[in-house]
């Protein structure tokens, strides 16, 4: 497979070289901040629950296998979330990705960033509170933080948007408006303050989605910032440049990045990579995990030759996870996907259809897996994980960042 970077060199690559001269440094300095005088001596002597961090963090490695569903909002909020997540971690999951901020731009906790509008209800209430009680259930916690498409941000300030080269109005993606320009610094700004402050509720991985520019609707017409300001930048440069910018912050809190990418991205075709700005191979240089949503049924008909994509489970999170790992495997980055728990553009969606995915990615050695339902109805996984933790060899690594309650009925995945 031909690598990803089909571009001159470029900034975005300088970027990454430096981060590897840096890579030894960090690493001996993450260790020795991790590890006890005793584990550093004796290796095996090294705990598999290690003491928590101040905020309530464990540090956990970055390779351990996370089971997890996804959480608007709204359902983080709710006694119905805690239900759902108690439930989960019962079945053998082991981790919520829950929103903090979506693309809507609402945001689900008290930010005190100034461009946040301080909602006065949010629905949760107290974030760090909401992240102890998901470790103290045994969970591990990801805050989901959509970045560049906000459209609550878009409306209240409409100079940070993205604009009309005809009009110069706010630019409109099937006539809504609702990106960011992802090259003005008060957007960067914005995003990565945020981040930080979800950093220090004590959450253990930041998972950043839209970190792209928008895909659809009339590209020519957009106007970016970078374009008079940088004429040389191209989208990859400004997406990389951001991520470069927030691991250099949120690294000295101790919280795990993660980003989203299309599961497309994989098949590293010219016109993906200039819409999104998403250089896979760049972007692996400055996070912990990469996140390919692996949706089967997002990839059009006849791709691959399948007629019918979202009936073919294994063979998309199949391929699209040995062409991620062969296009990444120097830059040391973990790979856990997003899987498809809903029932759009497929015939066959069902308990079995949970299994063939996380069958596959474990094959493949993915890192875990993410199940994605925006309407947070897990009943169908809920009953595939009943089955796969009695195979546990054949769906799961194993492991559990966080132990369960001690009072707690939870089912062991792959122990």
């Amino acid at each position: 497979m031909p690598c990803l970077v089909i571009c001159p060199p470029s900034r975005r690559q300088h970027l990454a070289l430096l981060l590897v001269i840096a890579s030894a440094a960090a690493w001996v300095a993450c260790f020795n901040a991790t590890t006890s005088p005793a584990a550093a001596q004796h290796p095996t002597a090294a705990t598999t629950t290690p003491a928590p961090l101040e905020n309530g963090r464990r540090p956990t490695p970055v390779r351990e296998e996370i089971r997890a569903i996804y959480f608007t909002g709204l359902m983080a909020g709710s006694p119905n979330g805690k239900r759902i997540a108690t439930a989960w971690r019962a079945e053998g999951g082991n981790a919520i990705v829950f929103d903090v901020k979506d693309s809507d731009g609402i945001i689900s906790f008290a930010s005190q960033q100034s461009l946040a509008n301080h909602p006065k209800h949010p629905p949760i209430h107290d974030l760090a509170a909401w992240v102890a009680w998901l470790h103290a259930h045994g969970l591990y916690a990801i805050a989901r933080q959509a970045v560049f498409k906000d459209e609550r941000l878009v409306q209240e300030h409409p100079e940070l948007a993205v604009h009309s080269r005809t009009t110069g109005a706010i630019w409109t993606e099937h006539g809504k408006p609702a990106w960011l320009d992802p090259s003005l610094p008060a957007v960067r700004d914005y995003n990565i303050g945020m981040a930080l402050e979800v950093a220090a509720a004590g959450v253990d991985e930041i998972q950043f989605d839209y970190i792209r520019f928008p895909v659809e609707g009339n590209q020519k017409d957009c106007k970016f910032h970078y374009q008079t300001s940088d004429p040389g930048a191209d989208r990859a440069d400004i997406v990389t440049d951001y991520l470069y910018r927030a691991q250099k912050v949120l690294r000295p809190t101790g919280v795990h990045i993660s980003i989203d990418v299309y599961g497309v991205m994989a098949w590293a075709r010219d016109v993906d990579l200039h819409a999104t700005g998403q250089d896979v191979l760049a972007l692996s240089y400055f996070c912990d995990v990469l996140c390919p949503m692996i949706y089967p049924s997002h990839f059009f008909n006849n791709f691959d030759n399948y007629s019918n994509p979202g009936d073919a489970p294994e063979h998309f999170i199949r391929v699209a996870l040995e062409r991620f790992k062969s296009d990444t495997q120097d830059t040391g980055v973990t790979l856990r996907p997003w899987l498809q728990a809903f029932a759009w553009r497929t015939k066959s969606y069902s308990p079995e259809y949970i299994r063939i995915q996380v069958k596959t990615e474990h094959q493949e050695q993915g890192s875990g897996f993410m199940l994605w339902n925006a309407r947070n109805d897990y009943r169908i996984p809920n009953q595939a994980m009943a089955t796969m933790v009695t195979q546990p060899n054949t769906f799961f690594s194993g492991g559990n960042p966080y132990p369960a309650p001690a009072d707690s009925t939870a089912k062991t995945a792959g122990q």
